[in-house]
């Protein structure tokens, strides 16, 4: 039997968080991750917030990389001010996050951004980012749905050929692509709700959750392309 290959899926920190009888700081991961991970035939390792230097390190041990969604990404790591209506910094996260993207880059190893992922990976190669944008969440704590419609002949065609209906949960989305990032999916509204790197490398952003839907395409690719390195 073909042994399944191992993907990292970033966690974040959390402090006084309850389970039981206990209230203690966690890193924490909401269970569709490994869950989609598993199910696309992926063995998930969570891999908890650790110094950026240490990133190289952990890539190397990998077959695959998912960065998860989370908090929006500090302006100043794209050169701008905070608008009002972006949330509060998590400092470390970004730091330890974009040194996992950036070892991923330069050993080649397949990588998928999901929501804020995506949005750090374009930060990474240079982008920037719209810092609020309407109709694209609900409430806090639902999840809304929108189609996106894929661009034809790029990679996340490949895997969702047809116009889908996705799990979305954002307010920010990339407004000036990073360098050699290239739009693979776009809502009605035109934003950018894909993007992907050409080959050789397996690099896909998506701006929505698959983790919280029923469709496994994009990590079963991922998973494919992990197994081929």
């Amino acid at each position: 039997m073909t042994a399944r290959p191992l993907i990292g899926i970033s966690t974040y920190e959390e402090s006084g968080v309850r389970w039981g009888v206990w209230q203690m700081d966690a890193a924490l991961l909401p269970v569709g991750y490994p869950r989609l991970v598993q199910r696309a035939g992926g063995l998930a390792v969570m891999l908890p917030p650790d110094a950026p230097e240490h990133a190289a390190a952990t890539v190397a041990r990998l077959d695959g990389l998912v960065v998860a969604g989370g908090p929006d990404v500090e302006p100043v790591r794209y050169g701008t001010e905070p608008d009002p209506r972006t949330g509060p910094p998590d400092r470390a996260r970004d730091a330890w996050e974009l040194a996992l993207i950036r070892a991923a880059l330069d050993r080649r190893v397949p990588l998928l951004g999901i929501c804020r992922g995506m949005q750090l990976l374009n930060v990474a190669l240079g982008g920037t980012l719209v810092q609020h944008l309407d109709g694209h969440r609900g409430e806090p704590g639902v999840v809304g749905r929108h189609p996106v419609e894929p661009v034809p002949g790029t990679r996340y065609a490949d895997a969702v050929p047809e116009e889908t209906s996705v799990p979305t949960f954002h307010h920010q989305a990339v407004e000036r692509l990073g360098e050699g990032l290239i739009p693979s999916a776009y809502a009605r509204d035109g934003t950018v709700e894909a993007v992907e790197l050409p080959s050789p490398a397996w690099v896909l952003g998506v701006q929505w959750h698959p983790e919280m839907g029923d469709d496994p395409r994009v990590v079963r690719h991922l998973v494919q392309a992990a197994t081929a390195t």
